[in-house]
């Protein structure tokens, strides 16, 4: 089975879930200028998080790192992250069950 879905047509500020009930849990992200999210982790997962538009300070750990649209970042979820919008920003955040072989 196929689903196809548009970014712009989802609820949800600021996630929306692109598909409900679905592994690897995808998330669309929409900020605001100055928006943030608190810091947490996503224990046991592998992150994928793609900036559509916009730039974002992602901060991971200890470390901040600056994106801009058309950057994509892949990290440990069991790491504190802490995503805040420079400006509007869109990214789409894949989180994928950790595999037990990480060759």
């Amino acid at each position: 089975m196929t689903t196809i879905q548009t970014l712009d047509e989802l609820d949800g500020q600021p996630h929306a879930n692109v598909f409900p009930d679905t592994e690897p849990k995808t998330i669309r992200l929409t900020l605001e200028e100055g928006g943030e999210i608190a810091p947490h982790a996503h224990p046991d997962r592998e992150i994928v998080f793609y900036l559509v538009e916009g730039t974002v300070e992602l901060q991971l750990g200890d470390r901040t790192h600056e994106l801009i649209a058309g950057d994509i970042a892949h990290f440990d979820g069991d790491q504190e992250i802490a995503p805040r919008a420079v400006e509007e920003t869109t990214a789409v955040i894949v989180l994928a069950s950790r595999s037990e072989d990480q060759s």
